[in-house]
């Protein structure tokens, strides 16, 4: 079995991100619809404890970080982690190298005070091995109910939605400038067009409160990533600094992003170019067997109970189209348009090595995080999944 230490001097930074699920018997495509299923309390929490003891396997196999969720109220069983940074205290207690982050810690459902208090003190309490990931979500049930500004989920690809994309993005932004100003200085206070901070005219002992002190601040640096999936998300991540993470689109587009994050962050920051593979990462799915027949039979009903679940939201947009444009909003895809577009990397260590050798061409990216963990399955095959990959496919790979 690999060991960390066995990593040292390899050049990619290896993660594993589940969604951390309910593991299912009848996943795949048709029935039953998403919604209709509803697990039991105890379920949910057995996946939980199984997502934790794989986040120790992932030290154990040398994986570099692991990464969390933020979902609420998933009766269904798709999503069961609430609090990533909560349950990412628990796993750091029981590991030593391992960092932890979320993909994503869904920002309009947070105060953005107490998102940057919660981030330090497990940043601080892991020895400086926390990541804050930041997303703005996907789900309205949850947004609806977690803020009290009356944000919810938009999308640029569905014009019905425009308006409340521009409002949740506001809040996002000013959230997220909250939050940097908190975590890097001694006071901070802001005023925008949805936060004042501190609220005006609060009298504490003869005066009114002018600024704030997040207490605890990090005490090691952090680093900020965030979900590229939109130009408008494209053209702030890059001029804030957040790295960029990009999953499920064409490698082509995410090619064009990939360059884009790079020239635009250049310009934002006076002129600094950076090496390819800095601040952007990229998340794959794999599903690694003995043979291609195998590795597609076993990924197939995870990848379907995936889109299944996640189509409608919009997440199947970064597909390219017949016309070579991206799909239209909705877009189920199967399986073999997955692996034309390259989310989903399957077949022997060797077909996988190639197609993460083709990518790490494409991209030059030093940040790899894989998705073993397909919708439905055993803990324990994903386990096996970050194993095969580890040990059977980075050796391949120049």
């Amino acid at each position: 079995m690999a060991d960390s230490n066995d990593r040292a001097a390899s050049p990619l930074k290896l993660g594993a991100f589940f969604f951390g699920g309910v593991e299912m018997d009848d996943a795949g495509a048709g029935l039953p619809n998403p919604m209709d299923r509803r697990y039991a309390n105890e379920d949910c929490w057995k996946a939980t404890l199984e997502y934790v003891n794989s986040a120790k396997e992932a030290e154990r196999l040398g994986y570099d970080s692991f990464w969390t969720t933020e979902h609420h109220f998933q009766h269904e069983g798709y999503e069961v982690i609430p609090n990533g940074m909560m349950i990412s205290t628990w796993i750091a207690a029981q590991t030593t190298k391992l960092r932890l982050g979320a993909m994503f810690n869904v920002v309009p459902q947070w105060n953005p005070m107490r998102l940057a208090e919660d981030f330090a003190t497990l940043h601080n309490l892991s020895g400086g091995r926390a990541i804050l990931g930041v997303g703005r979500g996907t789900v309205p049930r949850e947004v609806l109910h977690l803020n009290d500004k009356g944000v919810s989920i938009g999308s640029q690809d569905n014009p019905d939605q425009a308006a409340a994309d521009v409002f949740n993005r506001e809040i996002f932004e000013e959230s997220m400038e909250i939050v940097r100003r908190a975590l890097d200085n001694e006071t901070f206070s802001f005023g925008g067009s949805h936060f004042q901070v501190p609220l005006p005219g609060i009298p504490d002992r003869g005066s009114t409160v002018q600024h704030l002190t997040l207490v605890p601040r990090p005490l090691y640096p952090y680093e900020i990533w965030q979900a590229v999936t939109s130009p408008p998300t494209l053209d702030y991540v890059p001029v804030v600094g957040h790295g960029a993470v990009f999953w499920n689109q064409h490698y082509s587009f995410i090619k064009r992003f990939w360059d884009t994050y790079g020239d635009t962050y250049a310009v934002a920051h006076d002129g600094h170019e950076l090496a390819p593979h800095e601040k952007r990462m990229l998340v794959v799915s794999v599903r690694i067997e003995d043979t291609m027949e195998e590795a597609r039979a076993t990924a197939l009903p995870g990848h379907d109970e995936f889109w299944k679940f996640l189509g409608p939201y919009g997440w199947s947009r970064g597909y390219m189209g017949p016309d070579g444009k991206p799909s239209p909003p909705g877009l189920i895809p199967t399986l073999d348009e997955s692996i034309e577009n390259k989310t989903i990397l399957l077949g022997t260590p060797a077909d996988v090595a190639a197609e993460v050798q083709f990518l790490k061409d494409l991209l030059g990216f030093e940040n790899l995080t894989i998705f073993p963990h397909l919708l439905g399955d055993p803990y324990k095959k994903a386990d096996e999944q970050m194993a095969r990959f580890i040990e059977d496919v980075v050796p391949l790979l120049r």
